[in-house]
């Protein structure tokens, strides 16, 4: 997983990079918010970033703002670092989009912490979209089956898109990822008794049925 680190101070930047880098994650840096928040706009952006509160350009609460006002395919997980420790501090940067905050100077364990939790929290995100897509196609192609659909009149075969006719059974289980077991009903049942009962009797007189 890869992680932006944006600040402006570079003992903290090396701090911050080398912690990082030693629990197992991939580490990009930059100097300034207005850096951080194009390299989080952009394709393949870091999934969580750790934003020093006061920077250049633009600093973490502005870059909160810019990020949760504009829309993106997935949202990253934001920890802003602050040496602000107030309660009007904290509520400010959480009201402006942070999804957590460490203190200057931060606690090694306590930032592992956060960022082991801001991750839990993106992968129930992917999990949650992954299932949203699943029914999304599910439901599509159930308002595929409900259309107009040729069959045969003889055979109950089904045409696809393609033209090619197929089993009914063959084509739902395309269509609806759905595994059949077979059966008979009452009345083809009924019917199949019959038609044995006339082949043995066939059989035993020596005629053709």
């Amino acid at each position: 997983m890869q992680i932006l680190i944006a600040d402006d101070e570079a003992v903290s930047r090396r701090i911050l990079g080398q912690s990082l880098s030693n629990w197992g994650y991939s580490v990009v840096t930059v100097t300034d918010g207005r850096a951080a928040c194009r390299l989080l706009q952009s394709e393949n952006a870091p999934r969580l970033a750790i934003l020093d509160w006061m920077m250049p350009e633009m600093d973490g609460i502005d870059v909160c703002r810019q990020l949760r006002a504009t829309p993106t395919g997935s949202r990253p997980y934001l920890i802003l670092l602050t040496a602000k420790s107030g309660k009007d501090h904290i509520v400010e940067g959480l009201e402006c989009g942070a999804d957590d905050y460490v203190t200057k100077p931060f606690d090694r364990a306590e930032l592992h912490a956060r960022i082991q939790q801001g991750r839990r929290i993106l992968e129930l995100q992917t999990t949650l979209m992954e299932r949203v897509r699943e029914v999304e196609e599910s439901l599509a192609q159930v308002k595929y089956l409900q259309g107009l659909l040729p069959i045969c009149c003889y055979c109950k075969k089904i045409r696809d898109d393609h033209n090619y006719w197929q089993q009914v059974d063959s084509y739902l289980s395309t269509h609806l990822k759905t595994t059949f077991s077979h059966g008979i009903c009452p009345d083809c049942l009924k019917s199949a008794e019959r038609e044995l009962v006339r082949e043995n009797a066939a059989n035993s007189t020596g005629t053709v049925p």
